[in-house]
């Protein structure tokens, strides 16, 4: 028999499906034939069954890095009642605990093992580890890994060293959106070795995308209570603690029942919700993008963004945990340009400048006992050095982890994580850091927010667009979102306070390149250079007429080409600017618009 009819055998034994579906079996082949893998498979798709099923049908031990403790143990337990031998290692074990499970993975009790990938941080479970046959290491949620994926993890990055040190076992990445500069960053942490890489489709035919701009809550509440209406099942994400618990509680005014999920409850409360929502006892789930991660429940009808993600990625991954049934489901984004702020507020949190971490790195310095190590929360390091962000602190943390210069380690007892100085005779002053990279970080996140904002302005098919955004070539329309089916969700009203001071700024750069005239305005230069201006370019056509020298120059360099474009149209359609025709289409400012533009 072969390896793939084998595992065929076990799919049907073991799990009780038939067959596999698309992409597995090739997936699988290849990781029976022991090569290191790269897994891009959209949610729904049976990732999890890629990396299960080899793990059955050969000896020793496979480890499962997974990032979410509520999300390991959910796979576990459905394991363990299918009578496969499995356990997992993470912080809510007792060091004794895990000594236990150690040894039985030396002794062969296991064949599955998932584990959190802050256990490798530690001396001694890497060294008992040592003793165990490890066959295969799959990573999922692997674009964990990247410093350019939307959920960067300091912890996976040990996970290269970790493979070293482990004898280099068989490495299998997975994960359901990596766009592929994520996808090559993935393979150089992990130096996969000759990779076999697998890209099943994006597309998801069964759901429709709609993105309705909204301009205050009310509309978006409106817009929810009809969603809710109309489906029984589905989470609501929110970008914010404080949002997730003000629709919840919107929600339960309506006579609803739902649950609410995000970072400040504690870990049993999180599990305990969690819980709720897979077996059904609460078919709304309000939640942070924390929420949904390995949520076995595919009923799941609706999906609503009630503020703009970060990313695309974000984005097309939490709405894509509706559906996973094949059934039709909705995805509906509530979009107030407004909203942006709260990612940038994030962005900002997540890229600490040179001098928020040095002075974490000297608050470190000053703390550390005789054995270099301080024993603070995030919070009491915050308070400390006086900052204000306590995103930016972690994040701070997380450079130094990564540049080696300290290392994070449990201690019994306390939720809280000890930090220990790799360097300690190294002071401040003498730090090194990548400050390009750090600049290059940045620069990335805000070019992820810009293009989701992109996504949201667009004109065009929305899955076609994000299947382009992720690297498919002719990506088909999908025939079911609000631009194929062509509603105008955009419907007439006034701009937000936001959205005016933007038109006002691109009106005021409409002015500064056209030329006043008795009659009017005179129209200089085209739309694409007035964008080109806006966003401050650096190109020849711009410099050469010094249009770098107008108080408008990259006044909106922030909301990106296609907002522009789009804007222009709008502002063309709303007659506020207008196309001289000539030997060159030359734009300019109409009465109307000049009323706008002086407010």
């Amino acid at each position: 028999m072969s390896a793939i009819d084998r595992a065929r055998e076990k799919l049907q034994e073991i799990f009780g499906f038939e067959d596999f579906l698309d992409g597995q079996e090739g997936v699988i082949e290849q990781i029976l034939s022991g090569r290191d893998g790269s897994v891009v498979m959209p949610t729904g798709g049976g990732k999890s069954l890629c990396y299960q099923l080899p793990a059955l049908c050969r000896g020793g031990v496979t480890l499962v890095v997974s990032p979410l403790i509520a999300l390991m143990k959910d796979q576990v337990d459905a394991l363990e009642e299918r009578g496969v031998a499995v356990t997992l290692i993470n912080s809510t074990l007792t060091w004794n605990e895990q000594k236990e499970r150690l040894e039985g993975m030396k002794n062969g009790a296991y064949r599955l093992v998932y584990i959190a990938p802050e256990r490798f941080r530690a001396s001694s479970f890497m060294s008992a580890l040592s003793d165990v046959k490890i066959e295969m290491v799959a990573i999922d949620e692997a674009h964990c890994l990247s410093q350019w994926g939307h959920d960067f993890r300091p912890d996976y990055m040990r996970l290269g060293k970790a493979l070293e040190e482990m004898g280099r076992p068989q490495c299998v990445a997975l994960t359901a959106t990596a766009t592929p500069i994520v996808r090559e960053d993935i393979r150089g942490v992990l130096n996969l070795r000759e990779p076999f890489e697998s890209i099943s489709g994006f597309e998801r035919p069964n759901l429709s995308f709609t993105i309705t701009p909204v301009e205050k809550v009310a509309q978006k509440y409106g817009r929810l209570k009809k969603v809710l209406a109309e489906n029984k099942t589905g989470i609501v994400y929110c970008a914010t603690r404080k949002k997730v618990e003000e629709v919840a509680e919107t929600i339960h005014s309506w006579g609803l029942k739902c649950i609410a999920y995000h970072g400040g409850m504690s870990d049993q409360e999180r599990e305990d919700t969690q819980n709720a929502f897979i077996s059904r006892e609460a078919d709304i789930a309000v939640a942070t993008n924390a929420f949904g991660m390995g949520i076995d429940r595919s009923d799941v009808r609706f999906v609503v963004h009630f503020e703009i993600p970060g990313s695309v990625e974000a984005y097309y991954q939490e709405a894509g945990r509706a559906g996973r049934d094949g059934e039709a489901s909705v995805c509906e984004l509530l979009f107030n340009y407004a909203d942006t702020r709260t990612q940038e507020f994030f962005i900002d949190g997540v890229n600490p400048g040179p001098g928020m971490i040095r002075d974490v790195y000297q608050f470190f310095l000053n703390e550390a006992d005789e054995n270099y190590e301080v024993h603070r929360t995030l919070d009491e390091i915050k308070d400390a050095i006086g900052a204000k962000n306590g995103m930016a602190v972690g994040a701070a943390l997380g450079s130094l982890i990564r540049g080696r210069w300290v290392e994070r380690f449990d201690v019994p007892g306390m939720r809280a994580k000890g930090t220990r100085l790799l360097k300690p005779d190294v002071l401040t002053r003498d730090l090194t850091l990548d400050e390009a990279a750090l600049e290059e970080k940045e620069r990335r996140d805000r070019e992820k927010l810009e293009k989701m904002v992109q996504l949201c302005y667009a004109n065009t098919c929305r899955q076609q667009w994000v299947l382009e955004y992720f690297g498919e070539v002719d990506a088909p329309v999908c025939g079911s979102c609000d631009v194929c089916r062509g509603e105008e969700n955009s419907e007439r009203r006034a701009p937000s306070d936001e959205e005016n001071l933007i038109v006002r700024k691109f009106l005021s750069g409409v002015a500064r390149m056209s030329r006043r005239t008795p009659t009017g305005w005179e129209g200089i230069f085209g739309r694409g250079r007035i964008v080109q201006m806006l966003l401050g370019s650096k190109s020849q056509e711009v410099l050469r007429v010094r249009l770098h020298e107008l108080k408008t120059y990259g006044i909106l360099k922030k909301q990106g080409t296609a907002y522009l474009n789009a804007l222009a149209r709008s502002l063309n359609s709303g007659g506020l600017i207008v196309t001289q025709m000539g030997e060159y289409p030359l734009v300019t400012l109409t009465p109307r618009g000049e009323q706008v533009m002086m407010g």
